[in-house]
């Protein structure tokens, strides 16, 4: 057993085993686990100091997830754009490829919530060869999304050969892995890992940092070595209430992802999944947080601000100086043509 496993096995799954030093509801806490699964693995755990500290609040369970009247299951209505079984084909010319139904820890702010980690999300060989299959039959899609669950906590063997898989279809020409495996649980991230991504060129990875504090020595070594392999990498940070929705604290989670050579690339408005209202800002607030790092602070360091619109509308960036939110419910226009809605919080 690899040593990042070995951190996996050992896993908190019961809210009953989480340290005593935790003071949390244990019981009320085992009722949400049983619709939304939790893990933390022993390294994210040794990074929270409180159970409502930023790290805390992505991690450990909270009983307003059970009483979210207000967001769908399924909030990008990526169950509409399924071809075929875990592949998404939202855009014209990208795909979504879910490979992997687990993760390192189970964020409690999940867009698929409703079904990672546990027995809603089947992944196995059939599903896999008929996701390649229909990338094959279908040459528009040029750029494959690699995602899950996490396909980095897949063994190196089963990831080689779905990247091969694609890497034989002559139309797809980019691949693209997201993982918060270097967040999460860096110590996966191993030479013969770098080593193996690195035959699939041109290969670009996306990680998802939310707060300076998950930036740590071993975090940095992760992402350096992807970088040594010739990876370009990308942050996609979700805007989360009580975890980073200050300007200050974004600020500086972007100047440490350049450190660590990760470029900031969004930074996602939270969606509508079930079970996540607690975490959802207005909108003007990302807006705002946008307008203090504009001009404040390097270009390079400026993601863009996005919202993925619900039921599949897709992704639209938004700019300080050109949205106009009035009132509860902004309206955008998507890149088809159509508008779609998407409410604040109460």
């Amino acid at each position: 057993m690899n040593r990042w496993q070995k951190i996996l096995s050992e896993s908190i799954t019961d809210p009953a085993d989480l340290p005593p030093r935790f003071r949390v509801e244990r019981q009320a806490l085992r009722e949400v686990v049983a619709t939304y699964p939790m893990r933390i693995n022993p390294y994210y755990l040794g990074l929270i100091e409180r159970p409502d500290d930023p790290l805390g609040r992505q991690a450990i369970p909270d009983p307003r997830e059970l009483a979210d009247l207000v967001c769908p299951a399924d909030p990008l209505g990526e169950e509409n754009f399924s071809p075929v079984p875990n592949l998404v084909h939202k855009y014209p010319d990208r795909a979504l490829f879910l490979v992997n139904s687990g993760c390192a820890m189970y964020c409690r702010f999940c867009t698929r919530k409703r079904k990672v980690g546990t027995d809603r999300f089947h992944i196995d060989p059939a599903t896999l060869a008929a996701g390649l299959n229909y990338l094959e039959k279908t040459p528009a899609i040029r750029d494959v999304l690699v995602s899950g669950g996490d396909p980095l906590l897949l063994e190196d063997d089963r990831l080689e050969w779905i990247l091969s898989g694609l890497r034989r279809i002559p139309s797809v020409e980019i691949i693209r892995i997201g993982t918060r495996v270097p967040c999460t649980l860096p110590q996966r991230v191993t030479a013969p890992l770098a080593r193996l991504l690195k035959k699939f060129h041109p290969l670009y990875i996306n990680t998802h940092f939310n707060h300076p504090a998950e930036i740590t020595l071993e975090a940095a070594r992760a992402c350096g070595r992807l970088a040594d392999a010739g990876i370009p990498l990308g942050c996609q940070t979700v805007l989360l209430k009580g975890v980073n929705n200050d300007t200050k604290v974004i600020r500086k989670l972007l100047h440490q992802l350049l450190m660590i050579r990760v470029k900031p690339y969004y930074i996602f408005q939270a969606d509508l999944s079930r079970g996540t209202d607690h975490f959802r800002t207005p909108v003007r607030e990302g807006l705002a947080i946008m307008g203090q790092l504009h001009g404040h602070t390097s270009g390079l360091a400026v993601p863009k601000f996005a919202i993925d619109l619900p039921g599949g509308g897709g992704k639209v960036q938004l700019l300080p100086d050109y949205a106009l939110p009035e009132g509860k419910v902004h309206t955008f226009r998507n890149f088809r043509g159509g508008y779609c809605d998407y409410p604040d919080p109460e």
